[in-house]
């Protein structure tokens, strides 16, 4: 009997690796940050990938000892399954290291080569490696809010300050939503902590799954307030989407144990303009609209006028 648990403990091992391997298969090659600040990050490498200082980079890092455009990774797919990764270093001040030798031309990547420009280092894996699925759960657990699964504070705090600075070189338009859901203490207190914490996970569902659209970085800023950045995207097209998700929150359903609950949020929305000069600058726009929705009676958008 012992022998048959044993065999069996060994299949689901087998089966396991399996549907991991087939999990990757399709994965993108990417670079992974090793050590440092960023150490863990992971960023896929599709088609021509450029890293520097300089925002309209493919990853832009600004750190000691990099050029504006530092280096340059073009991939090529072989098959559904396969890719070939070319690096070559793009005139930079300081060099593009290949595991400690500095770039001469053009070097194709090999598995668990490392990449070094100025103090940040990178390892490179190749489509379909299975090691990534172990670096995609580290990410995804640094950088999301548990129980929401929406983006967490850190990583839009980030994201908006990269935003602004691109908007900043080329002009393109920003917007940003801020929304509180109303009278959210008085919820809890009347039907529990768990009941909000129901409203929050199917808030962010909803708006998940309907309300944003690809590109859009939605997150958690803490407890029932939310954030949601729209790359590229004006004050009036922004205003209409605050409203949408103001009404999908407002019309949606919330049901907790045979109880129909009471849900509605005060939205502020502001855009990248003259006065903006950082991602502090436009969240506070976005506060400001916030508190006025609320000042105004709730369940409601007002977007910042300068």
């Amino acid at each position: 009997m012992a022998d048959d648990n044993s065999t069996l403990v060994i299949t689901n091992i087998y089966d396991a690796l399996n549907s991991s391997d087939d999990e990757a298969k399709f994965k993108p090659a990417c670079l992974v940050v090793v050590g440092g600040d960023l150490n863990g990050t992971l960023f896929d490498l599709v088609g021509k990938t450029t890293v520097g200082r300089g925002p309209n980079n493919t990853i832009p890092l600004e750190f000691q000892g990099i050029s504006r455009q530092h280096f340059q990774i073009s991939v090529e797919d072989i098959s559904e399954t396969e890719a070939s990764a070319v690096i070559e270093d793009l005139e930079s001040s300081n060099g593009t290291f290949l595991n400690n030798s500095r770039i001469e031309g053009k070097k194709v990547l090999k598995k668990n080569d490392i990449i070094k420009v100025g103090t940040i280092a990178f390892k490179y894996l190749p489509k379909g490696d299975p090691e990534r699925l172990t670096y995609d759960k580290l990410h995804e657990e640094a950088n999301t809010d548990g129980l929401t699964k929406c983006y967490n504070k850190s990583y839009f705090n980030n994201a908006l300050d990269l935003e602004v600075k691109k908007s900043k070189v080329t002009g393109a338009p920003l917007s940003l939503i801020i929304f509180d859901l109303d009278h959210f203490k008085r919820l809890n207190d009347n039907y529990g902590h768990d009941a909000g914490d129901f409203v929050l996970k199917e808030m962010a569902n909803i708006i998940r799954n309907h309300g944003i659209r690809e590109g859009d970085i939605f997150a958690r800023y803490g407890g029932e307030e939310f954030v949601v950045l729209l790359p590229k995207t004006n004050l009036k097209h922004s205003f209409e989407i605050a409203e949408r998700l103001r009404r999908m929150i407002e019309d949606h359903a919330f049901n907790y144990e045979s109880q129909k609950l009471p849900v509605t949020a005060s939205i502020g929305v502001a855009d990248y303009r003259k006065g903006v000069e950082t991602g502090t600058d436009l969240f506070k726009r976005a506060d400001q609209s916030v508190y006025q929705s609320k000042q105004n009676g709730r369940n409601q958008v007002n977007f910042y006028k300068v």
